[in-house]
């Protein structure tokens, strides 16, 4: 292997371990990662700028009891780190979720039927945990979340998930579009829900491999994901209700899923 073939093989792993990190914020939510025996917390990071005592103390000293690798920043460097300088309260941590993967991961893996979703334009945080929390809970093999044009996962996903970010099956990808498109290479068939010509959700017969794409609260499933898709849904309505909240609707087609075989 030539040097520039390792140091590609060797960026690659580091980029697909660095996928499986989701970086938490804030002393509250630090203290409470740092408390939970079910998260692996890789390490701490402290602005030079926090005054000892009080929660940065306990926050320290579980860290210790935990042998988690602690680092010292500039604030601007924690800014970096954190990218919310406004709620990072100087203090970040770099938690391990085994559960996340690449694309590549999960195109590689065995499976006869498959049932994902994956969010288009999904920009409210409490939303997108409300989709993590079902879709973690539910037979779904997996949800596709863009890092562009998506609420990011940041302590108030985690919050609005309970906890579920950690542990629930998430693809990261950084743009939705393409990403479907090696879906649709895959034998992956699209759908989309939608109240126009679309076919009720319980009389929905799906395909093996398929993949519900939720759209944006206000303005739904953009342009380009729709002309993807093959198939639009609709959740059947009663006494002159016109839809539901996107994170209500993803859980109903959520447990409408089938488990990977």
């Amino acid at each position: 292997m030539t040097e520039q073939h390792a140091d590609s093989a060797a960026y690659l792993a580091r980029k697909a371990q660095y996928r499986q990190m989701l970086t938490l914020y804030g002393r509250k939510p630090v203290l409470e990662a740092l408390a939970d025996p079910t998260l692996t917390v890789h390490r701490l990071h402290l602005a030079d700028s926090n005054r000892g005592g009080g929660i940065i103390d306990e926050i320290v000293a579980a860290a210790q009891r935990r042998g988690v690798e602690l680092r010292h920043h500039s604030r601007t460097e924690l800014a970096r780190i954190s990218r919310n300088s406004k709620q990072d309260q100087g203090v970040a941590c770099d938690i391990g979720c085994p559960n996340y993967q690449s694309l590549e991961q999960l195109l590689a893996a065995p499976a006869d039927h498959c049932h994902l979703m994956a969010v288009d334009g999904v920009t409210n945080p409490q939303n997108l945990g409300m989709i993590v929390r079902s879709v973690a809970a539910s037979p779904l093999g997996g949800l596709i979340v863009p890092d562009r044009g998506c609420a990011e996962l940041s302590s108030l996903v985690i919050k609005a998930s309970a906890g579920a970010l950690f542990k629930a099956p998430l693809c990261r990808v950084e743009r939705l579009l393409p990403a479907l498109r090696q879906l649709r290479d895959a034998g992956y068939s699209l759908a989309m829900l939608s109240s126009h010509r679309a076919t009720p959700l319980p009389q929905w017969r799906p395909p093996a491999k398929l993949v519900y794409v939720m759209g944006n609260e206000t303005h739904g499933v953009s342009d380009e994901v729709a002309a993807l898709c093959d198939q639009r849904l609709m959740i059947p309505m009663a006494n002159g209700v016109e839809s539901l909240n996107v994170a209500v609707a993803a859980a109903l087609v959520a447990f409408n899923a089938v488990r990977p075989a």
